[in-house]
């Protein structure tokens, strides 16, 4: 199996189900101790589905934390630095979607977005700075949509362009702490979100793909796993696109 991360603590936000769920499982098979992050809802579908995720793993920390919020988020890291005593990668996977046309948008769609998507990789950047090991590594996972402006999605789109801006701040900043920081840019995979989409965009999207497929959650996957790896070690400040060819 590539890559050993025995030893290494690990933080996926928004790991209760799809992308987070798929990379936290493959760190802690690869011997990480792995942070299972999700946000409580009404339904508390959330959390049942977080509480499914780590009873898959070996040792799992299983912490409810809204990364929008600033303080719940250093109340996490808090937990994280006395329970496991550090931290040595951080993948910022938590994300929502609240797609409308501009002019339809409201202040909440708008806003609601860019807390979770942008000010909650802020703050968890921020927050794990103080714990987060020498050699560290720190993922942020963007989308195709920030590069390409994708329609219907302003708010969607202006946060994960956020991200990238901030991918390549952070990374000048912690690189004297030999601390890299690369973003992954998914196109089109086959997730929840994927699939809630008009069959007619699914269909679109198929067509400019030069791969001919949407991606899969082991395509992300396996590049955060790179980027958290030694062997990326000289890769900082970079946008790794992971969408069969959708943008060049």
């Amino acid at each position: 199996m590539p890559y050993d991360y025995t030893g290494k603590i690990a933080l996926v936000t928004g790991s209760s189900r799809g992308i987070g769920a798929g990379i936290v499982q493959a760190f802690d098979e690869r011997g990480a101790r792995c942070v299972v992050n999700y946000v409580a809802d009404p339904q508390g579908r959330n959390q049942a589905d977080a509480e499914a995720v780590a009873a898959s793993l070996r040792n799992p920390l299983l912490i409810e934390c809204d990364v929008g919020d600033a303080a719940q988020v250093q109340a996490m890291m808090s937990r994280i630095a006395a329970d496991c005593g550090g931290l040595d990668i951080l993948v910022n996977n938590a994300g929502i979607l609240r797609d409308r046309t501009i002019g339809k948008m409201s202040e909440d769609e708008w806003e609601s977005v860019l807390r979770v998507n942008l000010n909650g990789a802020f703050h968890c950047l921020r927050g794990a700075m103080p714990i987060l090991r020498p050699g560290g590594r720190m993922v942020n996972l963007a989308s195709v949509s920030g590069q390409l402006g994708m329609f219907g999605q302003a708010n969607y789109a202006a946060s994960k362009a956020g991200l990238i801006a901030l991918t390549k701040v952070a990374a000048r900043e912690l690189a004297r702490r030999r601390v890299t920081v690369n973003a992954i840019a998914p196109g089109f995979i086959q997730t929840e979100m994927t699939r809630d989409l008009p069959a007619e965009v699914v269909a679109h999207a198929l067509a400019a793909l030069p791969l001919g497929r949407l991606g899969e959650i082991a395509d992300v996957v396996n590049a955060a796993l790179f980027l958290c790896s030694e062997e990326a070690g000289y890769i900082t400040g970079q946008v790794l696109n992971v969408n069969g060819g959708f943008f060049m």
